[in-house]
């Protein structure tokens, strides 16, 4: 079975002979099941996970960004619920994705830094929730809690020099991958160009430009086609095709669209770029290549529709940390909070969210209420019906806040939801409004009260000593209880 982009066939599952026989027989039995339970898909909602690479909570037109052009993101905020205090589970990139699957904080099984551990085949996945309810699941983009291959060379870490954190996808409950280890450009994702350079550039001809040194992956191989064009559109070019064929054969669906974008280097397309042509050029491509990724979340929710799947598929959309570089000097914006990636003030781990359902979600919503990456796999595994394994979660099912009726202040979640952050010597407990912060590990401490204060400007914890002291001690029973879970790692 081959999935079709737009000039290339890709493979996608390394099925012959006798093992392609089994592999159909064991789908046709699937679907069979699904129709005699009386259709999974009518009760079950598909499942898709979209997730920005670096993406600012200012840098969408949904949270107030005027410059930068996200109609279909802004559409889609527009018909679901936007999430005011949605937080990304870690300030970088791997310990997030990895709470995006797993339910749990990063630190219980080992990513605690970007190209740092991989996922252990121990946890259990979203994916593997909802394969064992009859769906498909498939990962497409940037994978980053593993390596993907044993040989040769590839991106951060692959190869023959890491082989304890080699993990595929298709380890952790996907059927399909089409996906990369870490970062690649955002425009002619395979090259970059001959003189060094991390940050952006025009589009290269072929005499200005080398292999750039990240490759995709299939359950195949290493894909070989040159992929020239807009990384995004690739991406989504093998999800649309994923869910299609899943659709056909009446089987739900579990898609994660883990873009690139507008992680560095960002480069894009005239087309994206001519839309910011008055700005500088380093301006033009983050911008651009934000703007190209909120037009491949339009073909989604087009494709949705068209196929009359949209009333009855979940999209969550969120990013995995706040913007690159400097304020006011990097173009990413957290406006208005303090803070940028790798801080766990706000600026770095409040990120932009909706979640889209039209079905089971009123539209036109914004909450306050808290949340963070590690909701989605208990959020989901309460609406479709699955039972998770008997451990300790750092995500809670969002199912009252994504039915309710907007009242945040009636919500029993708003007063007392504790979420917890490490990153490094950093350490952050939020219980409420109230937020506990060090940015080394309680030598200094500061306190903030994010309804009040949420560009953390004011520090509380001389004013009030007794809460400081009851949060640090519930920050440090976490703690405790994330190296338990972390010494359990098989």
């Amino acid at each position: 079975m081959v999935l079709i982009v737009r000039q290339h066939w890709l493979p996608v599952h390394p099925l012959q002979g006798l093992t392609l026989v089994l592999f159909l027989l064991a789908l046709s039995q699937s679907v069979g099941k699904v129709s005699s339970q009386g259709a999974i898909g009518a009760t079950r909602p598909n499942v898709v996970l979209i997730m920005a690479d670096d993406l600012g909570w200012g840098d969408v037109g949904f949270n107030g960004n005027q410059v930068v052009q996200t109609p279909h993101l802004d559409a889609m905020a527009n018909n679901g619920l936007v999430f005011d205090r949605f937080y990304a589970a870690a300030p970088v990139c791997s310990p997030t994705r990895g709470s995006c699957l797993t339910g749990r904080h990063p630190y219980r099984y080992g990513i605690r830094t970007a190209n740092s551990g991989h996922l252990p085949e121990s946890e259990w996945t979203v994916a593997e929730c909802l394969r064992q309810l009859g769906y498909r699941a498939g990962h497409f983009g940037k994978w980053h809690l593993g390596t993907l291959t044993l040989e040769g060379r590839d991106s951060n870490r692959g190869g023959d020099r890491n082989h304890a954190h080699h993990t595929l996808p298709t380890s952790h409950g996907f059927d399909v991958f089409f996906s990369t280890e870490a970062k690649v450009p955002t425009w002619d994702p395979m090259w970059g160009p001959k003189s060094p350079n991390r940050t952006w550039w025009f589009p290269l001809n072929t005499e200005s430009r080398k292999p750039y040194g990240t490759s995709y992956w299939t359950p195949e191989g290493r894909v070989e086609d040159a992929l020239d064009g807009d990384d995004s559109a690739f991406i989504m070019d093998q999800a649309l095709a994923f869910m299609a064929d899943a659709n056909a054969h009446h089987v739900p669906f579990l898609t994660v669209i883990w873009f690139h974008a507008p992680h560095l280097p960002v480069v894009t397309g005239k087309k994206w770029s001519a839309l910011y042509q008055s700005l500088g050029g380093y301006h033009q491509h983050y911008y651009g290549c934000i703007s190209a990724l909120d037009h491949q979340v339009g073909r989604l929710r087009s494709f949705l529709k068209r196929e009359g799947l949209a009333d009855q598929t979940m999209i969550w959309f969120a990013s995995d940390n706040g913007p690159e570089g400097r304020s006011f000097s990097a173009p990413g914006s957290a406006w208005p909070f303090r803070g940028r990636k790798r801080s766990l003030l706000e600026g770095g781990i409040r990120v932009p969210a909706i979640v889209e359902w039209p079905a089971r979600v009123s539209a036109g919503r914004r909450t306050r209420v808290p949340a963070v990456t590690s909701d989605y796999l208990p959020t989901i595994a309460d609406f479709c019906g699955a039972t998770l394994p008997d451990k300790p979660y750092d995500g809670i099912s969002l199912r009252s806040v994504l039915m309710g009726s907007g009242k945040d202040a009636s919500s029993p979640i708003m007063a007392t939801r504790v979420i917890g952050f490490q990153s490094g010597p950093q350490v952050a407990w939020m219980k409420g409004a109230m937020k506990y912060y060090s940015p080394d590990q309680g030598e200094t401490e500061m306190l903030f009260d994010l309804d009040q204060d949420p560009e953390e400007a004011y520090d509380l914890s001389k004013a009030s000593v007794e809460l400081l002291n009851r949060m640090r001690g519930e920050f440090e029973d976490w703690q405790v209880d994330c190296q338990n879970s972390a010494k359990s790692i098989r």
